[in-house]
């Protein structure tokens, strides 16, 4: 009797599929943060890691994240809460996040990171724990709930900085990471349903029993588990190899100032008009010698105002402009 009945420090075989499962997430993520470095850093068109099926992929590797997370929960404390493997590994992350928040106050100081993913993990850690024991049916339903809200309320009283983590912002703030608890807890909440749900049909044991046959991707899977190193150190270390490419190699800032204007031109209007009125901008402002400091930020309030009725005309061509 005694036997059927797991000790309060329990521990389970770690599963190999959900580390793996990881890895990939990581690397998904590294692809995405090396995007934004070429973005950041000059090297493609302003605005391409933060826009279309760039901002999508980076939503789709947080959320899966953050499953993951939820999973993890059950895996690792769905039996009995190990107190101190919970909080050691909860000030780890904790930690990152706040190196996360110092580093890019420093680098990006108008865009920096209060409450990014390493935050948000840390914060549904803590909450997933109320949550283990109940149904997992009504985790889902109630993690469903927070994500639906999200999008169906919006509020000033959190714009704040200091409230912003709460989610449901009127003005969502300038940063460069934001995984509110609103809706992304919610996920965390799903992850914690799917592998309660997951721990009635056995599919732990199962996949435990996968072990051996993935010992091929062993390598992903010691990324898995090493994870938290790897986000911390993966993209410091790609952003200075973009920042030292640059150095050498200076990206042609006309060249891109085309790229930057047909991409947002492109968000609501077809490629042959932006083709036209980006052409048209950039040829008169290059006429007029005005395009280079443009570019640099140098312009005067008369360039300014040049600028302004250059865009007007090649918005509406024929149409009469003041001079």
């Amino acid at each position: 009797m005694t036997d059927s009945v797991p000790s309060v420090g329990a521990r389970r075989a770690r599963i190999e599929f959900i580390d793996i499962l990881r890895a990939v997430a990581l690397l998904a993520m590294a692809v995405y943060h090396f995007t934004w470095d070429l973005d950041f850093h000059g090297l493609v068109a302003h605005g391409t890691a933060t826009d279309g099926g760039w901002r999508l992929f980076a939503r789709g590797i947080a959320a899966s994240f953050l499953f993951l997370v939820g999973i993890s929960l059950v895996l690792a404390h769905g039996r009995a809460i190990r107190w101190r493997s919970f909080w050691i590994r909860e000030a780890q992350v904790l930690a990152g996040a706040v190196a996360i928040t110092l580093v890019t106050s420093f680098i990006t100081p108008e865009s920096f990171v209060f409450f990014g993913i390493l935050h948000q993990i840390a914060l549904a850690s803590l909450v997933g724990l109320l949550f283990l024991r109940l149904p997992p049916l009504l985790t889902g339903v109630l993690g469903i709930g927070i994500i639906v809200t999200a999008f169906h309320v919006a509020t000033p009283l959190t714009d704040p900085r200091w409230l912003a983590w709460i989610g449901l912002t009127a003005d969502e703030p300038r940063t460069n990471d934001y995984v509110p608890f609103f809706p992304w807890t919610g996920v965390v909440l799903i992850g914690i349903a799917a592998a309660g749900l997951a721990e009635r049909w056995g599919v732990p044991a199962k996949l435990a029993r996968l072990n051996t046959s993935l010992r091929p991707l062993r390598a992903l899977g010691w990324l898995g588990r090493h994870s938290l190193l790897f986000y911390l150190l993966h993209q410091p270390i790609l952003f200075g190899l973009v920042a030292g490419y640059v150095q050498i190699f200076p990206p042609d800032q006309v060249k891109l100032f085309a790229a930057s204007c047909r991409h947002e031109c492109r968000k609501d209007r077809d490629g042959p008009t932006c083709e036209a009125f980006c052409g048209c901008v950039e040829t008169d402002l290059a006429a007029k010698n005005i395009l280079e400091r443009l570019i640099a930020g140098t312009t005067s309030e008369a360039e300014n105002a040049t600028v302004r009725r250059t865009v007007l005309q090649c918005s509406f061509p024929g149409l009469p402009v003041d001079p």
